[in-house]
């Protein structure tokens, strides 16, 4: 189960940080289809001349609140930490509430609705890895 859990940490972490550099390189959404989103994001969430002129903060959220934490995830297993599995488990959490968020902002997205059953099957392999010591 460990090795499943490493896969898919980094492929979470991987697909994280590759959203921030597309969000880094063209903040402006438009290379990569994102502009509509921006206006979105203006009309949903609060403090939108703050946060959401472009999506340089957006990128910056994105790589704190999943790809570092599934990397240290990832790390954590690599090394066969004893808190590893639980950091999976909120990894996946985690993962799971940001697509709730992306939901309430979007609607529901074909590539949203995949990573929120990726951090569904994150969390549950990681409470079997929990409750087994695997």
């Amino acid at each position: 189960m460990r090795t499943f859990l490493k896969i898919l940490t980094l492929f979470i972490a991987v697909g994280a940080f590759g959203g921030a550099v597309m969000m880094w390189m063209d903040p402006t959404g438009v290379s990569w289809g994102g502009e509509p989103m921006l206006e979105i994001l203006r009309a949903k969430i609060p403090w939108p001349d703050i946060f959401f002129r472009n999506f340089i903060p957006s990128g910056f959220a994105l790589l704190a609140v999943n790809g570092l934490p599934q990397l240290l995830a990832a790390l954590m297993l690599f090394k066969k930490h004893p808190w590893a599995c639980r950091g999976t488990l909120a990894c996946g959490i985690i993962l799971m509430l940001w697509i709730v968020l992306e939901w309430y902002v979007w609607g529901f997205v074909a590539l949203s609705n995949i990573y929120f059953v990726l951090g569904l099957i994150e969390a549950v392999a990681a409470i079997y890895c929990i409750r087994n010591g695997k």
